[in-house]
């Protein structure tokens, strides 16, 4: 088993990936209450009761657990975790520790409806190409790692979403959509003030994408292209849309934060 601590800067590198571990915030219940921001995909459970939602975590998956500081109570937590066999290690730190590094966070009451004894439930309408496979793999890697996702008919968006108390998206008249020249890929980021340069940099090739601006970035236009091949390939399964979607935006969320200096010219350089 690793080491019971995981480092801030171990945990900073995986955020926003899929090797992302599972989160946990297990603050005292009247702390989390109050608490502003939380790590992205955090979900909340009481740190004492290890047993009753340890079963939630699959098999093989790595779980991160923080406090306020990375002291008793996370450790507690992790403890028990560990002493079930799971891979789980604290966050030294802590909150507190990740926020002075500069760490990333959501603003934790902007997902309407939070409840965290389910996943969030997201409905929009069928045939997703850009933004609505943007969204989802945004919402995924840093608000919801369980979110579900809902496509249905433009007429019954926001009546489905009522019904399964979700969230509709990118359609006309809900909140989350578009705003003026800003898609609603830039209107998640805005509303859980995620203040991720990477992410701010892949919004304009999304939006140049989504709205028909291939001057607001050069690889815009090759999303587009990506993209409707994509939808081509999935013949209306919307699912397979998200399936084949996310390792799109995983590859250029990585290149954007660690590979966007690079070239790549020909004839090769001899050595």
């Amino acid at each position: 088993m690793r080491d019971f601590f995981i480092t801030i800067d171990e945990l900073k590198a995986l955020i926003g990936t899929s090797r992302a571990p599972m989160i946990y915030d297990v603050h005292r219940r009247d702390i989390y209450a109050e608490a502003k921001h939380i790590l992205p995909t955090a979900r909340w459970r009481e740190h004492t009761r290890v047993t009753e939602w340890a079963s939630e975590i699959p098999p093989g998956a790595s779980v991160v657990a923080y406090c306020a500081h990375g002291h008793n109570v996370s450790q507690l937590a992790v403890s028990a975790l560990r002493e079930l066999g799971l891979d789980a290690r604290a966050l030294e730190g802590g909150l507190e520790g990740w926020r002075k590094a500069g760490g990333l966070t959501i603003l934790k009451a902007a997902l309407p409806g939070r409840d965290e004894a389910r996943p969030s439930r997201w409905v929009t309408r069928v045939r997703p190409k850009i933004d609505r496979i943007a969204c989802p793999w945004l919402i995924r890697r840093f608000i919801d790692a369980q979110a579900q996702f809902f496509f249905v008919e433009p007429s019954q968006v926001t009546s489905v979403a009522k019904e399964l108390a979700g969230i509709p998206y990118d359609i006309e008249g809900v909140e989350i959509g578009h705003d003026g020249e800003l898609c609603s890929f830039d209107t998640l980021i805005r509303r859980f003030a995620i203040t991720d340069p990477t992410l701010a940099s892949l919004a304009l090739v999304v939006r140049g994408a989504d709205t028909a601006r291939p001057d607001l970035a050069p690889e815009a236009a090759g999303l587009l292209a990506v993209s409707l091949g994509n939808s081509a390939l999935c013949g209306g399964n919307d699912h397979a849309a998200l399936r084949l979607g996310f390792p799109v935006y995983d590859a250029l969320y990585a290149w954007r934060r660690y590979a966007a200096s690079e070239t790549h010219n020909w004839p090769a350089k001899r050595s």
